[in-house]
């Protein structure tokens, strides 16, 4: 397989960034997405250029460090699929790819396709967290959890913080991160006594950190990698 690549590339967050096009040839299709950055970047020091920045970590879906804006599409055209996930097999009929960062001014670019989303801990430092005296952990059944409850609040935990509702929300909103956050805690009866604050804490935060304000586009719950609902985003106003 082979494809036209058009890269995003970016010295810094100051400069000023352009797509440049790269040709790679004989792709398996088996070949991750990012394993095929691999082998252009593997050309690209072969020729003594500058290698494309990009993020990842786990290659499982699991960390959501590979943000890349695919053909217009956060992590790509693939439902519930991160970056690292997709194979090139899903392109055989797309030779031409347009690869860029996450766009949103709280995820300043650092090079190339590569974002800081330090934002996104912020918040979490602003209220997604239990306070609890220090000392030994309670038995695991001293408190009951209604399945129900314990269903929901594993749904919401799934999130991974990958910032794909902030880059296709026309908005830049985090309200589906930031209320996945709330919810899974809000759902357990130890997250349930600081609620309100951790509530108002967080959406402060998200706010000073530039992050814009949700108006139900719902374009985030239809790119989530982890298919994190709305409905989180309705509890989060109730908390308010």
């Amino acid at each position: 397989m082979n494809f036209t690549l058009h890269i995003w590339r970016q010295k810094n967050a100051q400069s000023k960034g352009d797509f440049q096009t790269y040709q790679i040839e004989e792709i398996d299709s088996d070949t991750s997405f990012l394993e095929m950055l691999d082998q252009l970047n593997e050309q690209l020091i072969g020729k003594g250029e500058d290698c494309v920045v990009f993020d990842y970590d786990c290659r499982e879906g699991i960390c959501g460090a590979c943000s890349l804006v695919i053909n217009g599409h956060p992590h790509g055209e693939k439902k519930a699929t991160t970056t690292c996930q997709l194979y090139m097999r899903e392109y055989a009929n797309q030779n031409e790819l347009w690869i860029e960062p996450f766009r949103a001014d709280s995820f300043p670019v650092i090079k190339d396709v590569l974002t800081n989303r330090d934002a996104f801990d912020r918040i979490i430092q602003a209220g997604g967290y239990v306070s609890t005296n220090t000392g030994s952990a309670p038995d695991a059944n001293a408190q009951l959890v209604k399945k129900a409850d314990a269903d929901a609040a594993f749904d919401a935990a799934t999130c991974i913080g990958c910032g794909a509702c902030v880059a296709v929300c026309p908005n830049a909103s985090a309200s589906l991160f930031v209320s996945a956050k709330i919810a899974h805690l809000d759902y357990l009866p130890q997250g349930k006594v600081q609620s309100d604050s951790r509530a108002v804490n967080m959406v402060r935060q998200m706010e000073l950190e530039g992050f814009g304000s949700c108006s139900n586009h719902r374009h985030c719950e239809s790119v989530c990698p982890q298919e994190i609902s709305v409905s989180n985003i309705t509890l989060m106003n109730s908390l308010l």
